[in-house]
């Protein structure tokens, strides 16, 4: 085994950043997702909405800089192409979403999905001893699971 100079394996740090740049490229549609419903929802939901969606997207430019930063610090370059980001994207693009309960079920979708990614990443990265990549992971999945909760009950679902 190759230790670069964090002291993790090599290869095992490729892998890790090839999937960060997975989930870097799903957090921009889900990014994008936010800015669009921000822009367009309407109806009666619309002042509660329109500042909640603005605190989901600022939360995710955040994170979307986070990962790009964890991809660099684990030596190899972030995705920064939309057509790089739709390649890999499992996450939905919303169109012209402006109906409240469309906007939050397409929330809980993304989620989802990012939430899906993150686990893979979380048991690949306990996999390489990268505590660095594993702590951000647990962080995100904490946060993301409750907003998960949040919306499913603002939408009268359970989980």
């Amino acid at each position: 085994m190759t230790l670069n100079s964090l002291g993790l394996d090599i290869k095992k740090t490729k892998e890790l950043a090839d999937q960060l740049n997975h989930l870097l490229a799903n957090f921009q549609i889900y990014y994008q997702n936010l800015r669009g419903i921000h822009w367009n929802i309407k109806g009666k939901n619309f002042f509660d909405l329109h500042v909640k969606f603005e605190e989901l997207y600022t939360d995710a430019n955040m994170k979307v800089d986070l990962i790009a930063e964890r991809v660099l610090t684990l030596g190899e370059t972030p995705l920064h192409t939309f057509g790089d980001y739709i390649k890999q994207a499992k996450v939905p693009v919303g169109h012209n979403v402006s109906k409240d309960e469309n906007a939050v079920a397409l929330i809980v979708t993304s989620l989802t999905e990012l939430l899906k990614i993150e686990r893979h990443i979380l048991n690949a990265s306990d996999d390489a001893n990268d505590e660095g990549t594993n702590a951000m992971m647990s962080d995100f999945i904490t946060e993301q699971e409750k907003t998960v909760w949040m919306m499913n009950a603002w939408l009268g679902e359970s989980l």
